[in-house]
């Protein structure tokens, strides 16, 4: 399956390199110069991940993102020049899934958006109708994720969450009152080495308890066990 990548970036060289790096390996590439072309390319093409600068005109990558996140939980890598952690972290919050920072290495990219994409085809973005037919559900209380149709659901309401908080999740919630480090989760999820790595993955459970907690400051599933990690508690 070719997988369609929208590149945008208000410097026409980045595009162009973005494109070629991209295309070599064989993806397809939509192309964007500002968010608001963004937006409206996310909007009406099957895209698979979106690789999104920041500082832009017209619309930043910041406000394109929250745009794009109402209506899609596709991956969203942000490229900044920017390196501060709390750029990136920003970036996370406003639901990016990844954040590159320029220049970047050619090597690296390709590897980010490789798990990227392997990230969203486990929560059933791509290869619909290619999964396994085994029922993997997990249950604790009136939390329930089924790996199966890569849902989540509480108190039989339906829960929409992106592929990195999906894949957070069904670690703990397949791993019941287990306790992992954010460099346990993040190696996991990622599949990559975690370096420094708390930050991040603390901005993903807290989304996380947004949606699944009634009260997220006082959480009923997914809680924290301060100094060692995060774990989901089991109920009947």
């Amino acid at each position: 399956m070719e997988h369609t990548i929208l590149i945008c970036d208000d410097d026409p060289d980045i595009l162009s390199a973005l494109e070629i790096y991209l295309r070599q390996e064989g993806y397809r590439v939509v192309r964007a110069i500002n968010g608001r072309e963004a937006v409206a390319l996310a909007s009406c093409e099957t895209i698979h991940l979106i690789l999104l600068d920041i500082m832009m005109p017209e619309m930043d990558g910041i406000s394109a993102a929250v745009k794009i996140r109402e209506t899609s939980n596709v991956p969203i890598v942000f490229l900044s020049a920017k390196s501060e952690e709390t750029d990136r972290i920003l970036g996370l919050n406003m639901g990016g899934d990844d954040y590159i920072t320029k220049p970047f290495n050619p090597v690296e990219l390709i590897a980010r958006v490789r798990a990227a994409l392997r990230r969203y085809a486990r929560l059933g973005g791509l290869h619909a109708g290619q999964l396994s037919p085994e029922q993997n559900v997990y249950q604790t209380g009136g939390l329930v994720l089924d790996d199966n149709k890569k849902s989540v659901s509480v108190e039989g309401e339906d829960v929409s969450l992106t592929p990195l908080e999906y894949n957070i999740l069904k670690l703990l919630v397949s791993n019941l009152d287990r306790v992992f480090s954010s460099s346990q989760i993040y190696e996991a999820v990622w599949e990559e080495p975690a370096f420094h790595v708390s930050k991040t993955v603390s901005v993903h459970i807290r989304h996380i308890r947004e949606k699944i907690e009634t009260v997220p400051k006082e959480p009923q599933y997914l809680k924290v066990v301060y100094g060692l990690g995060y774990k989901v508690v089991k109920h009947d």
